[in-house]
């Protein structure tokens, strides 16, 4: 019986809720990696780092639900990173992601 009550204490962290991201990419010759990350039940980032030899010009709209949509912008030199982050007032249940990048 220890046994496993100690399994579904150690199986608790692993019951973490995570949220589903959508993202729609449109690069436009610009050669931009993205990757989401939810921070908290009301924030979430999505890092881009440019593999191009030119600037890249990005812009990512953030969408939860009812609530006006949050606009990002960031210019990338050659390989250079940046993280654009967002926090919502309310909890997150699906976050929805525009990114478009354009060559500069």
């Amino acid at each position: 019986m220890k046994k496993i009550i100690c399994l579904l204490f150690a199986c608790v962290p692993l019951a973490a809720h995570a949220y589903p991201i959508e993202v729609e990419k449109q690069f436009n010759g610009a050669e931009v990696s993205a990757t989401t990350q939810e921070i908290d039940h009301n924030m979430a980032a999505l890092m881009l780092y440019n593999y191009g030899q030119s600037e890249a010009e990005c812009s990512a709209v953030f969408q939860n639900g009812p609530e006006a949509p949050r606009i990002r912008r960031t210019v990338l030199a050659p390989g250079a990173s940046n993280n654009m982050a967002v926090k919502f007032t309310r909890s997150v249940i699906r976050l929805r992601i525009k990114l478009t990048c354009n060559l500069k």
